[in-house]
């Protein structure tokens, strides 16, 4: 991303915002005006409350709840402290210092069951119900490995509008669910966060409007390649699954997620998934829930889709999802990948793999599992330069998990 350009916008947007609210009492909190959509997004990424915002996204999105249940699942402590330093790019940092840089708000560590280390930051505390961005696409990915082994969808290899009609005449139409789920679909999406008419952000200001539905946008993309021979981060095929699920379900998604995941991993406390003006989840992003039940999640994945023996997701979904198969799909300087993490069902696989892998959020939220460890990794953040540093978060956690493994 262009960061002197975002500076640039994010700066004379920020300012407009700013000017157009007067602070309200609420803490050092300006009020939102839902008649100005533009100006409640600049506010949302504004650098003085980013931080703030990332926990209170209900003032800017409707929402619906994830309840929890009554049979929550609890940690062991045996906690200790993180190592000094870690290796990235021939350099030796400091943890401490990477966690400021940053911008860190949680950090958790698991081992063998046992939380090892957790420390908030900025603000925040452990009821604080952290916005997940991307690492909500995750937990889509899951919800569709169950509707799979319950026969809703008959195999992955169908097209995604054999069982979603309205997909019909958009750029999803024929298109496989197997590339849809690896981000391989071939519709034209622009991600570019930078680009002020992008697509990314222009559903998100339509959100806060009170312009056309989420599901309406996403039956309006055209196709820019065949399915199936490149790896395109688009948050659309994300979205096109919520409707795939919805669709196959008939239950809404915040609802299959309470029914399937969120209550029968034990969480510790509701969530809520952020929603269009027409009250439809936000498939691809903005699930809100405490940091500590995003690391029961990992904790699954980790258990390859048990908790206590019972089996919540697949087993064989759970590994498929973290084990690519197809050429695009590789870690490494691949060219037909846009980046350079491989990619599974919804997870991210590091560079130079270990068998472990990751759920990322923009901003800097992260879900990193290490099997061979036996570490999972929950971070929270406000990161402005997010892009530029997952490389080196991949790096820290490594060298947390090898520490605590007592490699180091």
């Amino acid at each position: 991303m262009n960061r002197i350009v975002k500076l640039l916008m994010l700066g004379m947007f920020g300012l407009l915002a700013m000017t157009a609210f007067a602070e309200d009492g609420e803490g050092d909190l300006p009020p939102l005006d839902a008649d100005d959509p533009m100006a409640m997004m600049f506010l949302l990424f504004d650098d003085d409350f980013r931080a703030t915002n990332f926990r209170t996204m209900d003032r800017f999105f409707p929402s619906v709840t994830v309840e929890a249940g009554g049979d929550m699942s609890d940690f062991a402590y045996d906690l200790r402290d993180l190592p000094e330093t870690y290796t990235f790019d021939g350099e030796t940092g400091e943890i401490t210092e990477f966690l400021t840089r940053t911008e860190t708000t949680s950090l958790i560590v698991l081992q063998d069951d046992a939380i090892r280390f957790e420390a908030y930051y900025q603000g925040w505390d452990d009821s604080s119900p952290a916005t997940s961005w991307s690492v909500a696409k995750s937990f889509v990915s899951a919800l569709v490995g169950i509707a799979v082994d319950e026969g809703l969808v008959d195999s992955i290899d169908d097209a995604i509008t054999d069982y979603v009609p309205r997909l019909l005449g958009s750029g999803y139409e024929g298109v496989p669910i197997i590339d849809v789920l690896t981000m391989s679909s071939g519709v034209a999406f622009d991600e570019n966060y930078d680009n002020p008419n992008a697509d990314v952000n222009m559903i998100f200001i339509q959100m806060m409007g009170f312009e056309r539905p989420i599901d309406d946008y996403i039956t309006s993309l055209d196709s820019e390649r065949e399915p199936g021979i490149y790896n395109n981060y688009v948050s659309s095929d994300t979205h096109a699954l919520a409707m795939l699920l919805e669709a196959v379900t008939d239950t809404p998604l915040a609802e299959l997620l309470e029914i399937n995941i969120w209550q029968p991993l034990g969480m510790e406390a509701d969530a809520f998934w952020s929603t269009d003006r027409h009250g439809q989840a936000i498939g691809f992003c903005c699930l809100n829930a405490v940091p500590r039940d995003y690391l029961r999640f990992g904790k699954l994945y980790l258990n390859e889709g048990q908790r206590d023996g019972v089996q919540i997701i697949p087993r064989q979904w759970v590994i498929d999802s973290v084990n690519p198969t197809a050429p695009h799909l590789q870690p490494g300087d691949n060219p037909d990948s846009f980046w350079t993490f491989g990619y599974g069902y919804q997870w991210w696989i590091p560079e130079q793999p270990q068998g472990d892998f990751v759920a990322i959020g923009v901003w800097g939220q992260y879900i990193y599992v290490d099997p061979a460890r036996d570490i999972v990794i929950v971070k929270t953040s406000s990161d402005y330069f997010f892009d530029e540093n997952d490389h080196e978060t991949i790096a820290v956690f490594r060298a947390i998990a090898a520490d605590f493994a007592g490699e180091s």
